[in-house]
């Protein structure tokens, strides 16, 4: 089994990748970067100063990148859930001779038209501005209601007490300046970029999340390799939903994936 780099999503961490590795081999390699903003990475805690610093999402790119050169883990199987999804296509645009195949969870390609690319900035600025005047509480106390994640509301009390210790760990300076570097509308449009992506890849998609379903028809019509994964009765968030299933696709060859 190649090394896994795993990438999580907004207001995730490594940890949101605990139950998937325990059901792994004790033998696998694994590197789970802390992304930009978040609970350990650069500049999360740091003075405004240093928060203005970091400004592009191909930056974040490239300094995930360097991690996985130090690490010397090899052509890796790169695993992305939502942002880290986003981030992982431009690990495969930039830096495709690190990996061997790609599993992106809840992918988004990018936006294409610059007036949804203003908008998702703006929207992604009153998020940041709620962090940054309200604090850490008042945003997830809005952000947990939106649509998107709404089939969380079913899952075990205590499975959504755990998500809610790993994103009350974050600070909100640090979240704030991810929404403003690594948001939708701060991403390059990588749609141009899929059909020249020779690796075996999986999109999967909770069965429920009939919007990132569609873009995930999408991008296959245009990837090379690819396999679409519908997850029976999940929405959104994969790895807090039905981390089984996406265990099985890390350790599954790409071409038993089911479309």
């Amino acid at each position: 089994m190649s090394a896994l780099i795993l990438l999580h999503g907004f207001t995730g961490h490594p940890a949101s990748f605990q139950k998937i590795l325990a059901q792994l081999p004790l033998t696998t390699r694994a590197l789970c970067p802390v992304l930009l903003g978040h609970e350990g990475a650069p500049d999360a805690k740091s003075s405004a100063g240093s928060l203005a610093a970091a400004t592009d999402f191909t930056a974040e790119v490239d300094r995930i990148a360097a991690q996985i050169r130090a690490a010397h883990l090899g052509p890796a199987h790169l695993v992305g859930y939502s942002l880290g999804a986003r981030l992982a296509l431009g690990l495969l645009v930039r830096h495709g001779e690190l990996f061997q195949r790609a599993t992106l969870l809840s992918v988004h390609p990018g936006l294409q038209r610059a007036d949804e690319r203003q908008d998702r900035i703006a929207a992604d600025e009153r998020w940041a501005t709620l962090l940054s005047e309200n604090g850490l509480a008042a945003f997830l106390k809005q952000w947990e209601q939106q649509p998107l994640f709404q089939t969380q509301a079913q899952l075990p009390q205590e499975i959504r007490a755990a998500q809610d210790a790993v994103r009350r760990r974050h600070d909100s300076q640090g979240l704030a300046q991810a929404l403003r570097v690594l948001g939708l509308g701060r991403m390059p449009d990588y749609w141009p970029e899929l059909a020249r992506l020779q690796l075996p890849m999986q999109l999967a998609v909770g069965a429920l999340d009939a919007k990132f379903a569609a873009l995930a028809d999408r991008a296959k019509a245009v990837l090379p390799d690819a396999q679409v994964v519908r997850i029976a009765g999940a929405g959104h968030n994969l790895l807090l939903e039905a981390p089984e299933a996406v265990c099985a696709l890390l350790t599954a060859p790409p071409s038993t994936a089911k479309t």
